[in-house]
Order: structure tokens, then sequence, then C-alpha cells
């Protein structure tokens, strides 16, 4: 019976919660967004915790050190040091990030976002590669190449077919660690950002 009155009485309060929360619909929906963010502040943080992450609404600082010549569409934030970055990309609200954000301290709400890069995406990419469709970008383009590179931790000196050994060699170690046989990229699809 007890168990009976207290189920009863979690749904109703259930209940009263969710009539709550959809009565203040005049709230904007970036002030919405703002009450799902997930309170990480560092780079470092994120990568950390980025697959628990996934789908989260996050705000996340940190140092611009590149952004994309290519339509100023990605930037890169840097945590406590240059191997920890991770790719921002612009979502519709913003467009495009402005060149004035490079060597600023950035702080960017957005969506987490995994990549996964298996066999099946590798032999897609080797396969654009023979075709030559994958996207030039021109000198100015290559230091964005180096920056995602970097990003997914990977030497941007190297040449698309060590690049094609490093991926496999990644997702064996890791297939053969944790049963996975993919690797994951994690990047913010950046809803707001504010430079300071």
């Amino acid at each position: 019976m007890r168990k009976t009155i207290f189920a009863a009485l979690l749904v109703s309060v259930a209940g009263l919660m969710g009539m709550t929360s959809c009565g203040s619909s005049s709230k904007s929906d970036s002030s919405a967004a703002v009450a799902d963010t997930v309170a990480v502040s560092s780079v470092d943080d994120i990568l950390l915790k980025a697959d628990s992450l996934v789908g989260k609404t996050v705000r996340v600082e940190g140092v611009c050190t590149h952004i994309c010549a290519h339509g100023g569409k990605k930037i890169f934030l840097m945590g406590s040091d240059d191997n920890n970055t991770i790719r921002v990309d612009a979502g519709e609200q913003i467009g495009s990030f402005p060149k004035e954000v490079v060597n600023s301290v950035v702080v960017v709400d957005g969506k987490v976002v995994e990549e996964r890069i298996d066999e099946a995406y590798l032999l897609q990419m080797e396969e654009q590669y023979k075709q030559s469709t994958l996207e030039k970008h021109g000198e100015e383009g290559a230091a964005s190449c180096a920056a995602d590179s970097k990003a997914m931790g990977e030497d941007p000196d190297d040449n698309f077919a060590q690049r094609m050994a490093s991926f496999r060699k990644k997702i064996a170690e890791r297939n053969e660690k944790e049963g996975k046989n993919y690797l994951s990229f994690y990047s913010i699809l950046a809803e707001k950002y504010e430079q300071k």
C-alpha cells in the first residue's frame, strides 16, 4: 500500500514539474539551451569527458589557436597545451567566425558531437582520394587541414597513406583494448560564442 501511495505521489510531483517547465514557454530558445548547459569550463575537461557529453550542451573556454581560412566555419580551441585542442564548428546561428577570434580567449556554448572513423569510413576516404575528389583548400587551407589533423592526434606532416595506416593501427589497438572497432573524435557545434 505504501509503495502504491509513494508511486502515485512521485508521478504527481513529476507531473507538476513538467507543467511548471511547460508553462514557462516564453523563454527564448537560447536561454533554454543555457539552462541545459553542462558546467564544464576547460577544453581539457571536455576532452576527458567527451564520450559522456555527446549530444549535450556545454560551455567551454579556451584560446583560439586557428580559424579555418576556408570560410571561417571552424575554429580550434586549445586546452592546457597544444596537444589538447578541440574543433568548434559554427552553427547556423553563428554562420562563420571572424578572424579576430584567433589568439583570443573564446567562450563557446554548443553541443558535443562525435565523429566515428571505422574501416568503412577509411575505405570511402581512400576511394575519394583516388578520384581526387577530396576538398582542396589551397595554401591557406593546408594550415586548416593541419589543425584538424592535430586535433585528431595525427601528425600534420604525414602524407595520406601514413594517416590511413595510423588510423588503422589505432582502430586495431582500440578494438583489442575496448572491443570498439572505430575511433571517436569529438567536436563542438557552436550555438553561440563570446570573445573575451
